[in-house]
Parts: C-alpha cells; structure tokens; sequence
C-alpha cells in the first residue's frame, strides 16, 4: 500500500480511489516541475519479522521509515489503519545505542518519542522498535520489541537521491520536497555554487602562482607568492580562499631591499644613482677626493641584493707638501741640480778647512 506525505491519503472504496489517483498526479507528476518529488509512504499487507521488514522496504521502496518530527508522526497516526500488531520502524539498538538504521545515525535525545515506561527491554532481547498507530494509550508513541516478532513493514521512498544536493551537502528530506544542508564552502538550494573569494594580484616586484580545483579565486583555490631579485616579501608567501570566502592570509608585498645610507667622505664628494629607490638594491655610489688628499678605499660601491655595499665607504687623506709637489709637478727641474752643486761644494769646502786645520795641528806638535 502506497500513500504519499501530504500527498494522498490510504482511503477505502472506488471514490477514495480516484482521490487518491487524482492527487497522485497533482504531486507526484506536477510538483516534479517545481524541482521536487513526493516523499511517500508505504505499508506491507502481510506481517513480518522486522529483519524481513527491512529486506520488504529495501526490495521495493528505499528502506524502513524514518521519523524526523512530530508532524510526521501525526501524518502517521492520522493516515495509517490500525494493525492489531502495529508497524516496525527502521531504528535498532546496534551494539546500546538505538540507531536509524537508514543514515547509521544514532538517535538523539530530542527525537526520541518513546512511549510511557519505554524502552523497557522488558525481555531484553527488545531490539527493535514499534509504532503505536491508532491505540488507544499512547497512540503515536514508539515500544522496543523482539525483532523476531510479526509486525507490518513501515516503508518510505526518498525524494533524496544520489545526486541530490549535487554532491556537496546533506539532503533532508521535507514535506513534499527536501532540502540541502550544504558542505562547507557550497550555497544554494542544490548546493551548485561554490563559495568565491575576492581575486589577488601579483605584488608590484613579485610574482603569483594559484591554483584554482573549483574555479578561479573560489573555496579551497590556493596562491603562493615569490619575491624577484632584490626584494623582500613581507607577509605569508601562501594563501588558501576559506569556506567563508575570506583568505587565510592577506595579499603580502615586495619591499626593495635597503642598504645601510651613505655620506660623502670629509674632504671628499659622492654622487650616486638610485634606479629603485634611494640606497637600495642596485643603488651605485662613486666617491672623489679633493685636491692635496689621496682616496683610500673602492672608489666605487654597489648595494648588493644582500644588504650590503660592495664595499666600505672610502676616506680621504691629505697627502704630505714635499710629496705632493713632486707627484703633482710643482717643482722647478733645476732644483735637484743646483740642490746636489750646493752639496757637493758644501762638503768639499768642510774638508779642505778640515785639511787646514789638521796640517795646522800638526806642526804645532813638530816643533
């Protein structure tokens, strides 16, 4: 027996059947243009272990009922006819927890909708679970019960299917329809849309490599960042779009890498080009002396993509007068000259007086 949820109803007689043939086209064939399919129940005539119950709702529908909310179950108790040993539902106590055997979920304390004094595992053997329809103490209500006992198959055939929620979420099912919980980083009623992040730039002096397995700048799209030569990267070199649409990282920069500023040397000037910025990378710095000193040092220095000049700055030193006017040519070209004349007459002048004084000497000592 068949009877769709909010669909049609389980009626007896001709005009009941045309009721239910009639609303079975307006939901089942009309709402399926709206995106939507009947979620309907159904019932086995015969009675049967709840094992075979199973078996009963898996072979034909999609598997034994799952209750979600209170609405559901007054759906239930209103619709179904009575049957004097009621109708299994598709929970289980697997190992001592009681479970929905449809999603292997365990039941929660909210959704729980024993009876008075229930579950009593009153043989404890009680694995499985009852639905009270139309009795008259709590109708509507759940009773653990033998498994190997004789009740009708309660079944349900899903609007959810395989490809619902387009893989990327949880399909609920709801009244006539269902909805889609999404997975983390997907949105829309089928979960079609992938969560975008905003799009990234390569950093001024750098580069970007991304990799997009959803779409460009999209949820889980990855971007690593690399710096060129003589730039520094300041901030994370990757990131990765998030689930909420945000980077885990902001965009980081490249900084051009600075040396240490330089100044001319005392006595000294220095010119110098800057093609990046002032006293960085590539950064060339020429020095000059002024005049009577010498440079000591590079004449030249480079700032490198380390941070660090070539080499030191130079000084420069004054050089000595009587050096200074040789190397630079301010001399007369007769001074050595006459400088060794006046010497060589100077000396020859001492020994002849020398000469004298000894001969002078000499007789005084004779006579």
């Amino acid at each position: 027996m068949v009877f769709p949820w909010r669909c049609q109803s389980a009626q007896r007689g001709s005009w009941s059947f045309l009721k239910l043939w009639i609303w079975t086209l307006l939901c089942c064939d009309l709402l399926p243009h709206h995106g939507t399919h009947c979620w309907t129940y159904h019932y086995s005539e015969r009675s049967m272990n709840w094992e075979n119950a199973r078996k009963f709702c898996k072979h034909n529908y999609t598997d034994l009922v799952a209750i979600q909310n209170k609405r559901e179950i007054e759906y239930l108790e209103k619709t179904l006819p009575k049957n004097p040993t009621y109708y299994w539902i598709g929970i289980r106590k697997i190992g001592k927890t009681w479970t929905w055997v449809g999603t292997n979920k365990t039941l929660t304390k909210e959704a729980e909708n024993w009876g008075t004094g229930e579950p009593n595992n009153k043989k404890s053997k009680e694995d499985c679970v009852e639905i009270y329809i139309k009795r008259e103490r709590d109708s509507g209500k759940w009773n653990d019960d033998a498994c190997h006992k004789r009740k009708a198959a309660l079944c349900y055939t899903a609007s959810c299917q395989p490809e619902s929620c387009n893989r990327h979420g949880e399909c609920v099912e709801t009244i006539n329809n269902n909805t889609c919980i999404c997975d983390p980083g997907y949105y829309g009623p089928q979960c079609q849309y992938v969560i975008q992040c905003e799009p990234l730039k390569a950093p001024e002096l750098g580069t970007m490599n991304c990799i997009h397995p959803l779409g460009d700048f999209s949820f889980q799209s990855q971007c690593a960042f690399n710096c060129s030569e003589g730039s520094e990267l300041l901030g994370n070199a990757k990131t990765e779009c998030g689930a909420s649409g945000n980077w885990t990282y902001l965009e980081p920069i490249c900084q051009v890498i600075q040396c240490m500023p330089l100044a001319a040397p005392d006595l000294g000037t220095m010119e110098c080009s800057h093609p990046l910025a002032n006293f960085s990378f590539t950064s060339a710095c020429t020095f000059t002396c002024s005049e009577e000193t010498d440079l000591i040092g590079e004449r030249k220095t480079v700032c490198r993509s380390s941070g660090s000049w070539s080499s030191p700055s130079p000084i420069c030193q004054k050089t000595k007068r009587s050096f200074s006017k040789i190397k630079e040519g301010d001399y007369n070209p007769l001074f050595i000259p006459v400088a060794v004349m006046v010497t060589a007459f100077s000396g020859l002048a001492f020994i002849i007086w020398l000469a004298r004084r000894l001969k002078k000497g000499w007789m005084i000592l004779t006579d």
